[in-house]
């Protein structure tokens, strides 16, 4: 279990970075961070950095696949893992 939250620190605090680091390059006209590795970081457990990250620079909020993805993201994940909680949960009763 203490793996698996220093994973998701780890991973969420990429995800916030990135989405930051695009957004200066956004700016400043240089080369992007691809579409498919922000919402990539997002899928693998960034979700909830990817959110904080496009929330507070403001960046790839106007984009469907941004504005309705990564919160569809974050939900199927937080569902995700209450169901393996549940699941667990109802094995160490057996």
């Amino acid at each position: 279990m203490k793996n698996i939250i220093i994973y998701l620190c780890v991973i969420n605090t990429i995800a916030f970075i990135l989405y930051g680091a695009d957004k200066g390059k956004a700016k400043r006209h240089k080369w992007r961070i691809p579409e498919a590795t922000l919402l990539g970081v997002a899928f693998v457990g960034g979700s909830i950095g990817a959110f904080l990250g496009m929330q507070i620079f403001r960046h790839k909020t106007k984009k469907v696949k941004f504005y309705i993805g990564i919160p569809m993201i974050l939900v199927m994940q937080i569902i995700g893992i209450i169901v393996i909680q549940t699941h667990f949960s109802l094995f160490s009763y057996l």
